[in-house]
């Protein structure tokens, strides 16, 4: 989904090097009548915090240049799907403060027809359904990072975490023998990030255990009111079957308007 583009968010070699502050992001401001030096903070300085924060989203290098400006719009699908999320941007509190004050919903981008629901038809339906149905290779990420990446420039902690990856990492994380100090470090990143961005929720293989980090998770962050930014190839019905129904009952929750939306179209990846 992501055409070619020129840009690149991630610092070059000696980019930190401000000729102004020398890396220190203050400079001399004055000197009070007592003779106390007061300094400012650098032009600089926002530019790094955006950089810092986007490092720290940990944005998979896939879609290091994904943005709006290059999401591809040739189908009703896809202008819907663009519209559907810039339509969430537009409504997101205005910062951190006004976040931590209201809250925001979650906003979800589904299949219409979910992966273990094709999964389970007889061999001879399934390719059928599966290309009338398509949701892989749409640009649900894309669109889901151009708007993580506009929510870091304006000043939000962003996570972006990929299901099968984050859920062995935590699970890895668990049996380590370091007094709960990893599991409990990366469990807390998911928790207190302002947006937490979770590319292909449900991939997962299901386990007992895995379904009770999924509830944790989505229970705290819903407690918080702590926005869940998510896509996923399975849809309304088989989410549950994946996350559990407690936790998906808190991923889709409709109390703040229905911020779901069911999409298909052609695999772009294969185009």
């Amino acid at each position: 989904m992501t055409s070619t583009d020129s840009s690149n968010e991630k610092s070059k070699p000696g980019e930190d090097n401000c000729p102004k502050c020398m890396g220190a992001e203050f400079v001399f401001s004055h000197v009070d009548d007592l003779g106390y030096e007061f300094h400012k903070p650098c032009d600089c300085r926002e530019k790094k915090s955006w950089k810092r924060r986007f490092n720290n989203a940990l944005i998979p290098d896939e879609f290091v240049h994904a943005n709006f400006e290059n999401y591809i719009c040739e189908t009703e699908m896809q202008k819907s799907m663009y519209d559907f999320v810039k339509g969430y941007l537009d409504k997101f509190p205005t910062d951190r403060e006004q976040l931590k004050k209201q809250g925001a919903p979650n906003l979800g981008l589904i299949a219409v027809i979910g992966e273990q629901r094709i999964r389970s038809l007889e061999s001879h339906k399934r390719l059928e359904i599966k290309n009338q149905h398509n949701n892989y290779g749409i640009g649900k990420t894309h669109l889901q990072i151009a708007l993580a990446k506009q929510l870091i420039k304006q000043g939000f902690n962003v996570l972006v975490v990929s299901d099968v990856s984050f859920m062995d990492e935590m699970m890895n994380a668990k049996r380590m023998s370091d007094g709960g100090e990893m599991y409990n470090g990366l469990l807390t990143s998911v928790l207190t990030a302002d947006v937490l961005v979770w590319d292909d929720i449900g991939k997962a293989k299901w386990t007992e255990a895995r379904e009770g980090l999924y509830y944790n998770i989505l229970n705290e962050r819903y407690k918080r009111r702590l926005p869940i930014v998510f896509n996923s190839n399975e849809d309304k019905a088989t989410i549950g079957d994946r996350v559990g129904y407690a936790a998906n009952s808190r991923l889709l929750d409709k109390s703040d308007g229905n911020n779901v939306m069911e999409t298909e179209g052609v695999d772009w990846r294969l185009k």
